[in-house]
């Protein structure tokens, strides 16, 4: 567990205040994001996307039972990320959305809140927002924690559905508190 421990649904570094992560062998309850509020007036705040348009969603096909023969097998998310004449529409959509209209589309990722590395929902539009590629916290920033938590779960240092609520809580935190890099 090298020093994990989870802080109000986020990863963070030993304190003394924190309750441990579980091991990986003791059953943790699957928290499922939040159903999608609203589709429209949308506003990403510091990095994060509005909780009540992109609140995270899941793949059902990947869970604790099968993330070694899932997730963990290199080239995975090559497997299930839609084509761009999908993921375009999306885009698009979520960019009106946002009410970032008249930006240019280069300036966002369309990101998974809850990213394929982690089991996150391919094409569900609940897990999909327009990220920046530029400002303090950015698409770059939040691809180290996606890696950071990937090899977390792949290592068994912290459960799936652990690693799907800190990244979809907060994903800053934990890259603050796990004094990340920029990827």
């Amino acid at each position: 567990m090298a020093g994990l421990v989870l802080l109000m649904g986020c990863v963070a570094p030993s304190a003394q205040s924190a309750v441990p992560v579980a091991s990986p062998e003791v059953p943790q309850p699957a928290t499922a994001p939040a159903a999608r509020a609203k589709t429209s007036e949308c506003i990403s705040e510091n990095g994060l996307p509005d909780h009540d348009c992109t609140p995270g969603s899941v793949d059902s096909r990947v869970g604790a039972d099968n993330v070694r023969s899932t997730i963990c097998i290199s080239g995975y998310t090559r497997t299930v990320r839609p084509p761009e004449s999908v993921t375009f529409r999306i885009k698009q959509a979520q960019i009106q959305a946002y009410g970032l209209q008249g930006r240019p589309l280069s300036e966002f990722e369309l990101d998974h809140l809850i990213p394929l590395e982690l089991g996150g929902a391919p094409d569900d539009v609940a897990n999909l927002w327009p990220e920046p590629w530029t400002g303090l916290w950015n698409a770059r920033q939040k691809d180290a924690v996606e890696n950071f938590l990937h090899r977390q779960v792949c290592n068994g240092a912290m459960s799936l559905s652990q690693a799907q609520t800190a990244i979809a809580s907060n994903w800053i935190a934990v890259f603050q508190q796990n004094n990340l890099r920029q990827g």
